[in-house]
């Protein structure tokens, strides 16, 4: 079909078509995990064995056309837990289920503060070079949870360490340019900050929570674009740095609804990122007046679901990004999943051939509008 928008192809992160990072874990990712968590094999059996998952991962994103890939998070059990527990002055918690709730509670776990927070020499680093290194000529993309999550998900669980706010704030800043650095230094260019704290922001009844708690959540939107411009204002200017805005996935579940107008004004005309990765699969996410508020930056359009197998309609599809193109320039538009399809290691609920199927949509949907 001829779609009755038009923009042009682009050669930078991000792309017109692209992705949000996670992928299916295959079954021998999850044999060996398994054998590993029974100390049957070595950390560096693992170790190797991801390696020679991630390669066939490689290979298959290149094959499919991707112009970034990732590595799938498969060395990962959280896309958010590895990385905040990797952070020095960080220790694993154990929370209650959540009663009277329709949040999913999966292994139940969690971190909290233990003692000043540093970066420190995070293994993630060592990953991501292997990464780079495993991608060859292709831009290998890092994804990492934000700092605004980071700080939202110890309050939730208490800090007895950090009694200053604006000394905390601070040290999450300088922990986040100290992994900034890293990651560049490790051959990073493409950099995504993944953030739930903002679908969290985005739905009035967890808005009504935060003010029973005394917590203000205009005055803490305010306040997490501050931490992730300050985190991110020391970046070099070859990294691309983008947000993707989540409101939960795992195992093809959710936690937040709501559109984005509680938070479009602070966060898109303000906030120092290169991009927007925003969900907009279905009703949950609204529409795309807010919109009107981005600047000069890119917004990648989530229009295509992770939570299920079924495949959109590319007409659909097209006609939605039309009617985005209301509100931003065609040519400040890219099309990409929603979320990424394994947030946890248990994945969402649909098969590799379908997750294929989904990615191949969005780049043959992507390529008929930017010719």
């Amino acid at each position: 079909m001829i779609s009755p928008v038009t923009g042009t192809t682009r050669n930078a992160p991000p792309f017109r078509y692209d992705i949000v990072g996670s992928f299916l874990r295959t079954d021998e990712i999850k044999a060996a995990r398994s054998l590993h968590a029974q100390r049957e094999i070595t950390d560096g059996q693992l170790y190797d064995i991801e390696n020679a998952e991630i390669a066939k991962l490689l290979e298959q994103e290149k094959a499919l056309g991707l112009k970034a890939v990732t590595d799938g998070e498969f060395r990962r059990s959280w896309w958010h837990l590895d990385f905040f527990l990797g952070i020095q002055g960080t220790s694993k918690i154990m929370l209650g289920q959540a009663g009277g709730t329709k949040e999913p509670v999966n292994r139940a776990e969690s971190f909290k503060i233990t003692g000043k927070i540093a970066f420190g020499d995070h293994p993630m680093v060592t990953e991501f070079s292997t990464l780079h290194q495993l991608a060859g000529e292709t831009l290998a993309k890092m994804t990492i949870p934000s700092p605004a999550l980071f700080h939202m998900v110890q309050d939730y669980n208490g800090n007895e360490v950090y009694s200053d706010s604006e000394m905390l704030y601070q040290d999450i800043i300088g922990v986040y340019r100290d992994a900034i650095q890293a990651f560049y230094n490790a051959g990073c260019r493409y950099l995504q900050l993944d953030d739930t704290s903002w679908g969290t922001l985005c739905s009035g009844r967890h808005r009504a929570h935060l003010r029973s708690r005394g917590v203000d959540p205009d005055r803490l939107a305010k306040d997490y674009v501050r931490l992730i411009n300050e985190s991110i204002a020391l970046r070099p200017v070859d990294m691309t740095i983008v947000l993707h805005v989540c409101r939960g996935n795992f195992r093809s579940t959710w936690f937040a609804a709501g559109g984005y107008a509680p938070v479009a004004e602070e966060l898109f005309s303000n906030t120092e990122v290169d991009a927007f990765f925003l969900e907009y699969d279905n009703e949950r996410s609204g529409d795309f007046e807010p919109l009107r508020f981005i600047r000069d930056q890119l917004v990648v359009l989530g229009l295509v679901t992770t939570k299920h197998g079924g495949l959109e309609s590319k007409e659909q599809l097209i006609a939605r990004i039309e009617e985005a193109a209301q509100y931003v320039d065609i040519d400040q538009l890219c099309l990409s999943t929603q979320c990424g399809f394994a947030s946890t290691e248990e994945g969402n609920i649909l098969t590799e051939e379908e997750q294929w199927d989904k990615l191949r949509l969005v780049i043959e949907t992507a390529n008929e509008i930017w010719v």
